[in-house]
C-alpha cells in the first residue's frame, strides 16, 4: 500500500500479506473494508491503528516466517496498546485459538470463510475490544460485496470460487479453505464491468480448482462459458486463469481458450508427478498417461500455447524410477517455466503420515536435476520467440530506468529499451525479441 501524507486525526491501517494470488485478492478486500471505514493505508505497522496479517500455511518455511512477524507485533502492541491486531487466512484458520494464545497480542482472529465479514467483525470488537477467534467454516455468503483496493493500477484478480474438493494427500488447503463454492457468473461479471470501467484491462479468473467452477449450479461446461462470457465483456483486454486441476480440464475449456480472443494462450496445468503410482498416493485422479494426452489436445487447438506447471519432488514412497517417469514428462512437454518444489510434510494431510519419507539430501539432488532440465527447456522455448513481435502489456521501467519490463499473451517476462520514448503503465507495446535468457527475453519496441 502507498504511503500518504497523514493527518494526526486520520486513521489508518498496514497489511502484511502472505501466500497466494488468492490471499492477495482476499487482502484487497480486507483494504476495501477498511476503507470503508475510513482507514487510510500506511506501509510501515509502526504506529498503526489497525495491523493485518494474512497469512499462509501451505508450506512449513511459510508458516515459520509468519510465526515469526506475528511475534515482532507483541512490542508494537506493549508500545500501542490500542492498536487492533488482527491475524487471518489459511494459518488462522488452521491453529485458531491455539494461535491466539501462543500469541496473545492478536485481537481478532480470522478463518478463511470471514473475509467478506471483517468490517462488521472489526466494528464488534471496537465496541467491546473483547479479542475473539473466528474459525467456523460455515460459509455465509460466496458472492463479492463491497470494493477492493487493487495493487495494480491494470491488472485484476477476479476469485471466482473459493475452496477444493480435492483432497491431494499432501494438500491442506480444502481443511483451511473448506468445500468449493463458486460466484455466480452474474456477479463476477458486475466486478469485472466495475473494473473496466475504472481502467483495468487485463484480469486473472482465481480459484483453487477453476475447472470444477459452477459444478454446483448444475450446469454443464460451466467455466468454458464464464470464459466465453468475459471474453465478451468491452474493455477486457486479457484473461488469465488459475489454477487448473488437469482431472478436470474439459476439451471445452481448450476451444474457448482458442477461440476467444482475449483469453491469454497460457495453460497452468500442474502435474506434479510423471509416475502413475504417486499420482495414485497423492490422490491426483489421473496417471502420467492422462495428462500427457490432455498436453496433446491442447497442443491440437493451441499449437503455440505457453504450458507451464507445478511439480513435487521427493513425495513419501518417491523411488528414483518414479523421478526418472517425472523427468520423462518435463522432457516430453517442455514447459515454458515450471514452479518446481520440495515435499514438506503439512501436519493433517494423509501424506504427512506416510511411511518411506524421502531424506531431505535425496530430495535436494533430484530437485537440482529437475531445475537443471527445465532451464534447458525454458531456455529452448524463448529461444523460438526470437524474430517474432510479441504482444506486451507495459508494467514500468526494469532495475534500469532506461529499459522497461511487461508480459507477452503467454506470461513471458520481456524487456526492452526505451531509447528515448515514453510509456505508460498497461500500456500495450509490440516489441522484436531478439535475445532469450532462462528467465526472460529481449527485444526493441516497434513504433
Amino acid at each position: 500500500m502507498q504511503d500518504i501524507m497523514q493527518d494526526k486525526n486520520e486513521k489508518t491501517y498496514c497489511l502484511i500479506n502472505y501466500g497466494c494470488q488468492m490471499n492477495e485478492s482476499d487482502t484487497e478486500h480486507y483494504a476495501g473494508q477498511l476503507e470503508e471505514l475510513g482507514y487510510k493505508p500506511v506501509s510501515d505497522y509502526h504506529g498503526a491503528d489497525v495491523i493485518l496479517v494474512n497469512t499462509c500455511c501451505v508450506r512449513e518455511s511459510a508458516e515459520k516466517k509468519i510465526a515469526g512477524k506475528i511475534g515482532e507485533l507483541k512490542a508494537e502492541k506493549k508500545r500501542n496498546p490500542e492498536c487492533v491486531i488482527c491475524v487471518a487466512g489459511c494459518m488462522a484458520q488452521k491453529d485458531g485459538d491455539k494461535l491466539q494464545k501462543k500469541h496473545p497480542q492478536v485481537d481478532l482472529l480470522l478463518g478463511t470463510a470471514y473475509v467478506n465479514d471483517f468490517k462488521q467483525l472489526l466494528l464488534d470488537y471496537l465496541a467491546d475490544r473483547k479479542g475473539i477467534a473466528y474459525t467456523d467454516l460455515t460459509i455465509h455468503q460466496s458472492e463479492f460485496e463491497g470494493h477492493r483496493v487493487r495493487q495494480s493500477s491494470f491488472a485484476a484478480w477476479i476469485p471466482i470460487m473459493y475452496g477444493c474438493n480435492n483432497f491431494c494427500t499432501y494438500c491442506i488447503v480444502p481443511y483451511v479453505r473448506g468445500r468449493e463454492r463458486s460466484r455466480s457468473m452474474e456477479n463476477i461479471v458486475e466486478e469485472i464491468e466495475a473494473a473496466v470501467k475504472e481502467g483495468y484491462k487485463e484480469f486473472t479468473l482465481l480459484g483453487q480448482n477453476v475447472n470444477s467452477y459452477g459444478k454446483e449450479f448444475g450446469e454443464k461446461d460451466a467455466f468454458a462459458n464464464l470464459l466465453r462470457r468475459v471474453n465478451d465483456i468491452p474493455g477486457v483486454e486479457r484473461i488469465h486463469y488459475m489454477t487448473s486441476h488437469p482431472r478436470d480440464m474439459s476439451e471445452e475449456v481448450i476451444k474457448a481458450v482458442a477461440e476467444c480472443e482475449h483469453v491469454c494462450e497460457n495453460f497452468h496445468v500442474p502435474f506434479q508427478s510423471g509416475s502413475s503410482e504417486i499420482l495414485r498416493r497423492m490422490n491426483r485422479g489421473y496417471t502420467k498417461e492422462k495428462y500427457l494426452d490432455l498436453i496433446k489436445l491442447i497442443r491440437q487447438y493451441v499449437p503455440d500455447a505457453a504450458i507451464t506447471t507445478d511439480i513435487i519432488v521427493g513425495f513419501p514412497g518417491e523411488t528414483e524410477e518414479d523421478f526418472a517417469e517425472t523427468m520423462d514428462v518435463v522432457a516430453k512437454v517442455g514447459f515454458t517455466s515450471a514452479f518446481t518444489f520440495i515435499y514438506s510434510k503439512r501436519s493433517g494431510t494423509p501424506a504427512a503420515k506416510m511411511d518411506n519419507q524421502v531424506p531431505l539430501p535425496v530430495k535436494k539432488e533430484r530437485l537440482n536435476r529437475l531445475m537443471a532440465l527445465q532451464n534447458e527447456n525454458s531456455l529452448r522455448e524463448h529461444e523460438k520467440l526470437i524474430g517474432k513481435t510479441v504482444e506486451v502489456l507495459a508494467e514500468g521501467p526494469s532495475k534500469q530506468d532506461d529499459v522497461w519490463t511487461g508480459r507477452s499473451r503467454t506470461g513471458v517476462l520481456v524487456l526492452w529499451p526505451v531509447e528515448g520514448k515514453e510509456y505508460a503503465v498497461g500500456q500495450k507495446v509490440n516489441v522484436v525479441i531478439d535475445t532469450a535468457q532462462t528467465w526472460l527475453v529481449k527485444g526493441k519496441a516497434l513504433d
